[in-house]
């Protein structure tokens, strides 16, 4: 058995702000990148390349928040997080505000595989990828009409443009490969109007990101300090582990009793070792998908 989910953020998404065109559009991006990551494992590649492929798809897709396309800082700059691990052994590597990476879960890796760190950001981590021979790109290559146009709708006091249907959100990307490996990527230019600097749940591993062999992966979505300070991704693998919760009850659990008591809300979604998806999320909507090679291939919103 081997299986992929993906998700492209969860929160304020009111059906009448998604018309049937722009949903038909997310849909289709969703799909690109699901099933890029199912044919990585289709193809007897591990789990790692597969979250990888997956994520990098939706980094250039400009209607997700990752990547081109990624929410604007109150300055009306991107700063990009990202983050991947990988279960079998559990290796990690994750990057934060970056301005000028143009897939910033590839540098992520890259940090995992080529240095002796897990978290390097700012200009530290610019710097390495300058020395591993990426192309960095101008910040404006981030930037989209649409997304400058909700920096504007936020800081007129407005919680959301009509433009775009969440104002937060992420992407991210889960696996298990037919070789019994787990892995988990997460990418995001984090929270619209956002203080410089700022770094969400997506690069934290524990938080955001996390994968375990024989256990579960897994990647968040959503307000990303609540996330933080629950180690929600950790603390969903320890449930399962250590409690014997289903994989299920372990998700719903956190969503539904822990961030909800904290005030916080958003979406996760997890790979077991046995291959089973779960995805939940406690805000309006999802956007994601998940598919696997019992044949099951989903993509849903609300």
């Amino acid at each position: 058995m081997y299986a992929i989910a993906i998700h492209g953020g969860a929160g304020a998404m009111p059906r009448a702000a998604l018309s049937a065109e722009r949903e038909q559009l997310y849909r289709a991006g969703l799909a690109a990148a699901l099933d890029r990551g199912y044919a990585v494992l289709a193809g007897g590649d591990s789990s790692l390349d597969a979250v990888a492929a997956a994520v990098r798809v939706l980094e250039d897709d400009p209607l997700f928040n990752a990547g081109h396309g990624a929410a604007l800082t109150r300055d009306g700059a991107a700063e990009l997080d990202a983050a991947i691990m990988d279960g079998r052994q559990l290796r990690a590597g994750a990057v934060a505000s970056v301005r000028h990476v143009k897939n910033p879960i590839d540098l992520a890796r890259r940090v995992m595989e080529k240095s002796r760190h897990v978290l390097l950001v700012g200009a530290g981590a610019e710097e390495f990828a300058l020395e591993e021979q990426f192309t960095l790109v101008p910040n404006h290559y981030f930037r989209t009409a649409e997304r400058l146009a909700q920096l504007e709708s936020e800081q007129r006091g407005e919680r959301m443009s009509e433009l775009l249907p969440t104002s937060k959100g992420t992407v991210g990307a889960v696996a298990l490969d037919g070789a019994g490996n787990l892995a988990a990527a997460t990418s995001t230019g984090g929270m619209t109007n956002k203080r410089p600097g700022r770094v969400g749940d997506s690069p934290i591993i524990g938080a955001g990101t996390y994968a375990k062999n024989g256990v579960c992966a897994v990647s968040a979505t959503g307000h990303g300090e609540y996330f933080i300070r629950a180690v929600a991704a950790h603390h969903v693998c320890a449930a399962v582990q250590y409690r014997g919760l289903t994989l299920q009850q372990a998700v719903r659990e956190m969503l539904h009793e822990i961030l909800a008591g904290m005030g916080g809300d958003g979406g996760l979604i997890a790979v077991g070792q046995d291959g089973q998806v779960v995805m939940d999320f406690s805000s309006e909507g999802m956007f994601r998908g998940a598919r696997d090679s019992g044949g099951r291939r989903e993509i849903a919103i609300y």
